[in-house]
């Protein structure tokens, strides 16, 4: 099957904990070309006290919930302004991201990107086995995974959707690459 897509950008949306980024890595070791991944966590890595700062504009409320000041949204502006202007120069990119408005988000995305390219992915897991995921990490705030699980993927259209709840981020990833048509190294 021959979709026609010839993707600069591959959005993986999805929750805390749902195996983005591990999906993410995966197609790194898997489709043809080198493939750079950004995302979230890397835009948040680089603010003032790795996020945690009250200089980020970052505010993680109770229940995993997360708010921001219009200084961090317009930096985040900028982030995705600087990362379609690596794929405009021929970059590959993958996008590792939380769209914690929704469809509000994903238009900030696309807003940003222009003409670029964008293949969007949900990355799918049900709310118990994130929770039961990120209680194992040391570095997730609780109720955070759970309050994700379905809102990030409110009002998103997608191109493709993976689900991690039964599946390994190995299949989901070989599974996306085959769905894109793009030719997967073997592994």
């Amino acid at each position: 099957m021959s979709t026609g897509w010839n993707p600069q950008v591959i959005v993986l949306n999805g929750g805390s904990s749902s195996g983005k980024s591990s999906i993410a890595r995966a197609l790194q070791e898997i489709l043809p070309g080198i493939w750079l991944t950004f995302g979230v966590d890397t835009f948040i890595d680089a603010l003032p006290g790795g996020g945690e700062s009250p200089r980020a504009g970052i505010t993680f409320e109770p229940g995993g919930r997360i708010a921001f000041s219009a200084e961090h949204r317009a930096l985040e502006r900028s982030w995705y302004t600087g990362l379609g202007a690596m794929a405009r120069a021929g970059a590959h990119v993958i996008l590792d991201e939380v769209l914690l408005s929704g469809d509000a988000g994903q238009e900030r995305i696309r807003s940003t990107f222009g003409e670029v390219d964008l293949i969007w992915v949900g990355v799918r897991c049900v709310p118990d086995v994130v929770a039961s995921r990120e209680a194992q990490r040391l570095d997730r705030v609780e109720g955070m995974a759970r309050q994700q699980a379905l809102s990030v993927h409110a009002g998103v259209v997608y191109d493709l959707e993976v689900d991690t709840t039964y599946r390994s981020t190995d299949d989901c990833a070989r599974d996306l690459a085959s769905q894109l048509s793009l030719d997967a190294m073997p592994r």
